[in-house]
């Protein structure tokens, strides 16, 4: 059931006057209603002003960009990285500029629609993947490009990667979406980068969203100094807006913010999963605070309990049901316990 509401969707909701707790969502961080988050993206708003609706290849340039680019870098542990004003922008950017007939496309399996360009289809496993890229680089000088969700919620992916390590790799240009990793998994929340770095990739891209995670409207790529100078010399890059400098400024100030928040989601995820007794109900990550379900029944008795999680097919109508229950660091000791207690008594 779709159900409409008039303020951000925080640790609770209201529906029909009645206040449900809300276990659903991508606000990992809980940064949006964050007291101290707002006021230090407050403050860059009257600096920075609302909006900035020039391209970065203008006459006149704000440093903040180029500071925030170097931040972020640094973090995530790439050589460069550029900004643009959303995640799935940055996805069908890559796919753009990619596209090519020096490239021949494949995505893996569950790949987010952000990082299509054509209507190909994805694989529905790794080994007919595998196959069929080994099979292309016998028959065809072109270099494969793989496009891939880090994070894809069946559990294939991160932490391990063991499904990817099958690809030729050392002969694959590799395209990951971490929209769900950056600013919540791997050191400082720099997401998959530095995992997937250590394996014998011809080149590595990563792109995602920097809402999840970071609590901001942007998107980010990140990959060598030659590949991100390409991409910032393109007509897209120079045609689209930027994302909002007070934006990029709160990124770079919030550091402190960000790390308090990551160890109370940490937090939050020990006791809900130390004292899970269902995990077998559930697909999950390790250092993942999303908790995957197909039971539409346990949706239904949840919000008969006054508790929402996320429940909706996606990415379209067509697609099946996506049910699961988020973890965020702005939920309180007693909400966990509360969905812990429903979810354990059920025979």
């Amino acid at each position: 059931m779709n159900h409409y509401i008039d303020t951000f969707p925080g640790r609770k909701i209201t529906l029909n006057g009645v206040p449900h707790l809300y276990f659903g969502g991508t606000s990992y961080l809980g940064l949006q209603t964050d007291g101290d988050f707002q006021k230090l993206f407050i403050s860059n708003i009257k600096k920075y002003g609302t909006n900035y609706g020039a391209s970065r290849k203008s006459n006149i340039r704000l440093s903040v960009f180029n500071e925030a680019e170097s931040y972020l870098a640094k973090i995530v542990g790439s050589e460069a990285c550029i900004t643009l004003s959303s995640g799935y922008l940055a996805g069908q950017f890559l796919a753009q500029v990619l596209n090519t007939k020096e490239h021949q496309f494949f995505y893996a399996p569950n790949t987010h629609s952000a990082l299509y360009q054509s209507k190909i289809k994805s694989y529905t496993t790794f080994a007919s993947l595998n196959i069929a890229v080994r099979e292309h680089l016998e028959s065809s000088k072109s270099a494969p490009v793989v496009f891939l969700d880090s994070i894809d919620f069946s559990g294939c992916n991160y932490p391990d990667f063991e499904a990817l390590k099958i690809l030729p790799l050392e002969d694959i240009i590799l395209v990951v979406d971490d929209s769900h990793g950056l600013g919540i998994i791997g050191e400082n929340g720099g997401g998959v980068y530095s995992i997937l770095a250590k394996l014998k990739i011809k080149e590595l891209i990563v792109c995602g969203s920097l809402g999840k995670g970071f609590g901001i409207q942007a998107g980010a790529i990140f990959g060598t100094k030659e590949r991100i100078h390409f991409l910032t010399e393109t007509p897209f890059f120079g045609g689209a807006s930027p994302a909002t400098p007070a934006a990029m400024a709160t990124l770079v100030e919030a550091d402190a913010i960000y790390e308090l928040k990551r160890k109370r989601l940490q937090r939050n995820m020990d006791l809900f999963f130390g004292n899970l007794k269902k995990r077998k109900a559930f697909h999950f990550m390790k250092g993942h605070p999303a908790y995957t379900f197909s039971d539409v029944q346990l949706t239904e008795y949840l919000e008969a309990n006054r508790i929402i999680v996320t429940s909706f097919p996606y990415p379209d109508k067509s697609s099946p049901l996506m049910s699961r229950i988020v973890m965020s660091a702005a939920h309180k000791k007693k909400d966990i316990e509360h969905v812990l207690h429903c979810i354990n008594i059920l025979p």
